[in-house]
Parts: C-alpha cells; structure tokens; sequence
C-alpha cells in the first residue's frame, strides 16, 4: 500500500495521506528537520501539522517553499488567542511565519477562555476569506464536540486533533465513533507514545514476523482506522523514511489480537488525555 492508496477525506473534498508530519518539538536542529520535512513530501507525506505554540511554522514554511501547492498546513490559535479579534489577528501573524496566503486546516488549540461561538464565528469568517480552507478543532472529547456542531456553521468543523497511541485508547470508546459517523476526520497526536514502546515485547515479535520496526507497527495500527491520519515528528530523513514504510505493512487479525491483550481497548469513559 502507498500514500496514495491509504488517504483520509476532509468534509471539502481534499484528499490527504493517512500519515502525516508533526512539527512539535522541531527547532533544534532546523537544516536537518526542513530536509525530513521535505523528504516526508516526497513520500506523499503532504500534510505537515504545526502550531503558533511550537514555534515552528517558519520551519514549515521554509520546508514547503516553492512547493506549496504539494502541502496540507495544519496550524492552531492558542486558547488565550482565541477571542474573535484574537483569532483573525492569530491566524494572520501565522500567515507571515508560514510564508503562505492559506493554511489549509486551522485549529483551536484546545479550550480556553473564550466562547466556543466567538471563535467559530472567527474561524468562519477566515474560511470564507480564503485565509484558511478548513478548520476544526483540537483536544475536544464528545459533550464539547456537540457543542461545537450545534452553532451556527459548526458542522463545517472538519476535524478534531487529540492524543491517541496504544497507552492512550479511550478515544476509541465514543470519540472516534461519534465523529466517524459525522464524516469529521480525527488527527492523532503523539502516535508513537514519545517512543516509550519502542522496546515493548508484543511489538517486537509482530515487527520481527514483518521485518518491520515496532515503531511501524504502531503507526500500521493507528492507520488501520478509516479517517484517522497519525502524525508523527520525524526530525531527520531516516526517520521520516522508517514513518513512511508504515503505510506498506499490513498487521493481520493475529496481530491485532496481540496487540489488544498486550494493550486492551477501553471498556468504559475515560477522560480525554492531553491538553
């Protein structure tokens, strides 16, 4: 399977690859990260996730110079950003870091002090703009998703951003679900767990069984599930190489087995993680 075989629909129509790039924590050695950014663009890694937060849309923007029409940008307003003034003013200061008359998805970065109404209101009137195509949301589990969709052009919110990686599954038990049925992609954040399973026993015996890594395996995983794109940070061209062989390996009914009794899935609510 390639990028172009495994991809996730927005509700306007862009088609991206399951796997993208996150950017958070970039910085530290800038030449290096842009050329894994642009290598993961080779690959049909074209969505490329960042935030005024991380500090790094001039690292994505510098990346995607001269090829931006190839880019998916994901960027966020800060909560304390996010009033209705703040978030247009947010968006444009994020423009001129991105280098770019268009993000293609902006997010609420997680809840903050500010009405839900106020910044949707704002966000629609980016998209309408052409400042922004898409926009959507981060870090919010399904009572504030409901919110979300009952104001006015709130069923235009075209994804929801949350932690999600095999120590980290109560999304699966109603989040994933209740946006699924809604056509809302979900972006997992953090999908390899910061590497903290790299070494997990179960893991290692499924990659061995595919001459893969464990790391692949838990990106095949997380993209097992229709409209879920993963997005990890890859800071250098090996490791934007290893993410990507992910989209070739397919884990068999065995192996998801092994990895449900090595990491069961939620029997019950369990309180969103993250932010």
């Amino acid at each position: 399977m390639s990028a172009g075989e495994r991809t996730v629909l927005f509700p306007r129509g862009q088609r991206v690859c399951a796997l993208g790039q996150g950017t958070y924590g970039m910085g530290r050695r800038r030449g290096e990260e842009i050329a894994a950014l642009r290598r993961g663009m080779d690959l049909g890694l074209t969505l490329i996730d960042t935030a005024e937060m991380y500090g790094t849309e001039g690292i994505v923007g510098e990346a995607v110079r001269g090829r931006r029409d190839e880019a998916f940008i994901v960027s966020k307003v800060l909560p304390g950003n996010a009033s209705y003034t703040g978030t247009k003013t947010a968006c444009e200061r994020s423009l001129r870091r991105l280098g770019t008359d268009r993000i293609d998805l902006y997010l609420l970065h997680w809840i903050g002090p500010y009405s839900f109404a106020e910044t949707v209101r704002a966000l629609v009137e980016l998209r309408q703009e052409g400042k922004i195509l898409e926009w959507g949301i981060s870090n919010l589990d399904v009572a504030d998703m409901e919110q979300i969709l009952a104001l006015p052009h709130g069923g235009e919110c075209a994804a929801d951003q949350v932690l999600y990686n095999l120590q980290d599954r109560g999304v699966e038990y109603d989040l994933i679900p209740w946006c699924g049925r809604r056509g809302i992609p979900v972006m997992a954040y953090t999908p390899l767990g910061e590497g903290r399973l790299r070494s997990h026993a179960a893991l290692s015996r499924i990659a061995r069984r595919h001459g893969a890594t464990s790391m692949q395996v838990m990106l095949a995983w997380l993209m097992r599930r229709p409209g879920l794109i993963a997005i990890p940070k890859a800071g250098s061209v090996a490791h934007v190489e290893e993410n990507a062989r992910s989209l070739s390996l397919a884990l068999t009914a065995d192996d998801f087995r092994e990895i449900d009794a090595a990491f069961p899935p939620p029997a019950h609510k369990i309180r969103l993680a993250g932010w």
